[in-house]
């Protein structure tokens, strides 16, 4: 077996992939001058309220069916992982102590913290873990991590501290997927956990929760983590409405917020007392179609609607240069084994006519249903794709749905839609959560056998460069047949008040320094 205790790296021999996978982006903060900003000392003390795009009144405390950042951040805020990623990109035990491999990366061995224990001073067990998971696990489950752990065989503990996991074949980058923000380790009782318990391993304790409005936290003053979190209280406020965040920046009634709004980003800048904090860690926006429905079912009119895109001008007018084009593919080049031989796909008219004649079609039109809280500004998205969209025979309606309920109602619900996805530290995390056949969240209910097929091999697969060979054909098949259309890929650009301190280096393997900032960040 390999033996794991510390920060993994990437590394492409084979002895490499059982180590871990590549790193993810993440940024060190820099002056105008090129020279990294040193981080100040942390200081302990106040409550960081955070105001963030996202929030309905379904919310729940659920961890298999949290949907956005406002429930992310609040399953961090009071649980705790068995991994964690850091902002540099290497994996690292957060509740596990160390994580061993056979050689075929098919039985995966973790060791727990000694010491550890639960809000209510239960101590943490190999139990509470295998009920943890569990919980996604089975037919019956409707977790958006069933997918991530459907290829678990066996599933049991080894004494009080030891967790043997087994998979029906290797995967190389398994103990990433064990960090996803669905899977926080929850206490047990009679092997079961509730699902619906407050009462965590986390840096704070819930206090209070209303679903579509805030959240707020205590302290945990038996943290496992000597010295955090820094801050004595938190507080989590839904602020769907972007000029409504922005300003309560500015007046001073939150600290920190997610997804400023760009096309005003200019205002925020020059604001005193405002820092603008922009990141590329592969989040995207994209327009999903159920493939199992007519006309979404032709692939010729999924790729009209792809090549009626101006991916440019949503870069440049949406994300207000605030990001890059993206090629209908979810991979970027923060991720390994990204293909960057893939020509870039463009505007393209005339071509989107012909696949609409080998569809059968003179004209095409079509209902795209969005809200702003899908990400920032997707109603002028809409329109812009519109408008351009004209000139290829193609009528997009753009139908404007209510900010609340939209990822219960729309998302999923209805064929044409738009969408916001979180960069993901390996291909094979984001395949699986979001285009393996039957995965909970496949948008576009996609069901491709060589994609399948290709999916498993390279998963399993040792040698980097075949790796690679397979992961460069899901591209191109993702990319030419799947049933997405990805036209930007969007940094995650934050703004805080400079009455906040933080590391020198900041996550962006999720936005809001991967989830974290209420652990990792200060008052200065």
């Amino acid at each position: 077996m390999t033996r794991l205790t510390g920060p993994v790296r990437a590394g492409i021999s084979r002895r490499g992939i059982l180590k871990g996978s590549a790193a993810v982006g993440a940024a060190a903060l820099v002056t105008p001058w090129g020279t990294p900003l040193r981080a100040q000392e942390p200081k302990q003390g106040g409550t960081l309220r955070i105001g963030i795009a996202a929030g309905n009144t379904n919310d729940t405390v659920d961890p298999a069916v949290a949907e956005h950042v406002f429930t992310h951040m609040l399953l961090h805020a009071f649980n705790a992982y068995l991994f964690e990623v850091l902002p540099d990109g290497s994996l690292v035990g957060e509740l596990a102590d160390s994580w061993e491999a056979t050689p075929d990366a098919a039985t995966w061995t973790i060791r727990l913290k000694d010491g550890l224990r639960f809000h209510d001073d239960r101590p943490i067990t190999a139990a509470d873990v295998v009920a943890s998971l569990d919980y996604h696990r089975g037919e019956g489950s409707t977790s958006a991590a069933k997918s991530l752990l459907d290829p678990v065989t066996e599933l049991r503990a080894d004494g009080d501290s030891t967790v043997v996991i087994v998979l029906n074949a290797g995967n190389a980058d398994f103990p990433y997927l064990l960090s996803d923000y669905h899977l926080p380790v929850k206490p047990a009782t009679d092997g079961a956990i509730d699902p619906l318990g407050t009462v965590g391993a986390g840096p704070f304790i819930l206090e209070s929760f209303e679903p579509g409005v805030r959240a707020t936290f205590t302290r945990n003053p038996g943290y496992f983590k000597p010295g955090r979190p820094y801050f004595d209280g938190l507080e989590l406020i839904s602020i769907v409405d972007a000029a409504a965040r922005q300003n309560a920046l500015i007046s001073g009634q939150v600290d920190l917020i997610d997804r400023v709004d760009l096309p005003t980003v200019h205002l925020l800048e020059r604001a005193p007392g405002i820092r603008i904090i922009s990141l590329n860690g592969g989040e995207h926006y994209g327009f999903p179609m159920d493939t199992r429905v007519a006309p979404f079912s032709d692939n010729h009119v999924r790729m009209a609607l792809k090549l009626a895109i101006d991916r440019q001008e949503l870069v440049d007018k949406i994300l207000n240069g605030y990001g890059s084009v993206g090629n209908d593919n979810p991979i970027n080049p923060s991720m390994p084994f990204f293909d960057a031989s893939i020509p870039q796909r463009e505007y393209d008219p005339e071509q989107a006519k012909w696949h609409l004649q080998q569809a059968g079609m003179d004209s095409l039109t079509v209902d795209l249903h969005l809200a702003n809280s899908t990400f920032e500004n997707a109603i002028d998205a809409g329109l812009l794709y519109a408008e351009k969209a004209q000139a290829a025979g193609i009528t997009i309606n753009v139908v404007r749905e209510p900010d609340d309920g939209y990822w219960s109602n729309v998302w999923m619900v209805k064929p044409f839609v738009g969408t916001y996805w979180g960069g993901r530290p390996v291909p094979d995390w984001m395949y699986t959560t979001a285009y393996a056949a039957g995965a909970a969240w496949n948008e576009t209910f996609w069901d491709h056998p060589r994609f399948n097929e290709l999916l498993l091999a390279a998963r399993v697969e040792l040698d980097p460069a075949l790796r690679q060979e397979m992961y460069s054909e899901m591209q191109l098949i993702v990319r030419d047949e799947g049933g997405i259309v990805i036209p930007m890929f969007a940094n995650y650009t934050m703004a805080y008040s400079d009455r906040l301190a933080h590391p020198e280096q900041v996550g962006a393997n999720w936005i809001l320094d991967g989830f974290r900032a209420p652990e990792r960040w200060w008052f200065a």
